[in-house]
């Protein structure tokens, strides 16, 4: 074993470290550049229609949260927020809707569709989303105009979905927002 004359150290050990941290520098280096593709695409009339069934469960919701999935515009699941209802603090309306379409089209339907909700997804629902391989999202009502009446975790979809490097995830937000809102009065 050599000695690095200066400082005493093996030269091993130096060599092994530069090596480490080399790696790590290149593996932090490529994980930055990794971005999922998330797209922001503009509201359509279709858009507004679906949204208007998303809202309209949210209004007999135990919290005003409601969501459809959908598939070409044909609503294949609907979910409204049970909560209170079922005591389960997991039942917002976009898990709702993602356990019936299991139950009824299977985990491969899934794939690709589109999901309208009432509310922007919070960080666990966009992990379902994501899981799922649902391939768009579009919401209301944002985490920030939803937070001024409910507790919010302050994590956007679009960062969660920007973080996720093996799928692209669509997002269209702020649809009929105000008329999601008015459910929080």
């Amino acid at each position: 074993m050599t000695y690095d004359s200066e400082s005493k150290t093996p030269q091993r050990v130096i060599n092994r470290r530069a090596a480490v941290m080399g790696l790590a520098a290149v593996a932090t280096s490529a994980a930055s550049e990794i971005k999922a593709e998330t797209v922001r695409t503009p509201p359509t009339a279709e858009d507004e229609r679906l949204m208007r069934e998303a809202i309209a469960l949210a209004a007999k919701a135990d919290f005003p949260f409601g969501a459809v999935i959908t598939r070409d515009g044909e609503i294949l699941a609907r979910g409204e927020n049970m909560g209170k209802t079922t005591h389960d603090p997991t039942a917002h309306g976009e898990m709702v809707a993602i356990r019936r379409f299991l139950t009824e089209h299977g985990p491969e339907a899934l794939k690709g569709t589109t999901l309208y909700t009432s509310g922007e997804p919070c960080v666990m629902c966009m992990g379902a989303i994501v899981w799922c391989k649902i391939g768009r999202v579009v919401y209301a009502a944002s985490v920030p105009q939803i937070e001024k009446y409910l507790g919010q975790i302050e994590i956007s979809c679009t960062e969660i979905a920007q973080k996720t490097p093996f799928e692209k995830i669509e997002i269209t937000g702020g649809v009929l927002a105000e008329e999601a809102l008015k459910l929080f009065g």
